[in-house]
């Protein structure tokens, strides 16, 4: 099921998401609904929080990074399914590229981020994982993972910039956006 992405500006981005339980409700299910979303959406990575729902999870697939003449050979079949991640040894080298998000549409802007690091999951059959990784896979996962703590892009560019995002943030929250995918924006506060 394609479910609507959650808007900047709705509380359920900024809070700090918890663990999943092993016995979660429908686990397999919301792994799907996740894929169809992102995909749907034209994504590359979706966090549960993304979809209204605050827990530590988030689905991710690099594929279309590691195409065309400049693309991370890294990318090449970097599809996951992450479930109470936990980063370490990030690397000293950062990078910085551009991101977007599906949840603040039309905004891109530069993030810089470790080049590397690892990371510790559990898979959608609930076993452990540790992998290192690098270039625009450790990107991705550092991204998504940001959903989790409730930060996303704004948080990472400089104040006088963000002031300058200001009224694009506002609008997409107040719903004033085209996207060609579902969203649900934050509902309009009584006075």
């Amino acid at each position: 099921m394609i479910r609507p992405i959650v808007a900047f500006g709705d509380p359920v981005l900024k809070k700090e998401a918890e663990e999943v339980p092993e016995n979660f409700p429908n686990l397999t299910g919301l792994i799907e609904d996740l894929w169809e979303t992102m995909y749907a959406s034209d994504g590359v990575g979706l966090a549960a929080p993304q979809v209204g729902l605050s827990i530590r999870m988030f689905v991710a697939d690099g594929t279309p990074f590691s195409e065309g003449e400049h693309g991370d050979e890294r990318c090449v079949g970097f599809k996951r399914v992450m479930i109470n991640p936990v980063l370490f040894d990030l690397s000293e080298d950062q990078t910085t590229m551009e991101e977007g998000c599906l949840s603040i549409p039309g905004v891109r802007e530069p993030v810089t981020r470790p080049e590397s690091l690892s990371v510790e999951y559990y898979d959608a059959s609930w076993n452990l994982v540790e992998e290192r990784l690098e270039g625009i896979a450790a990107r991705i996962v550092q991204h998504e993972y940001d959903h989790l703590d409730g930060i996303m892009i704004p948080d990472h560019v400089p104040a006088t910039k963000r002031m300058l995002l200001h009224g694009k943030l506002r609008d997409i929250g107040l719903g004033k956006v085209n996207v060609d995918y579902k969203m649900r924006f934050p509902t309009k506060r009584k006075r």
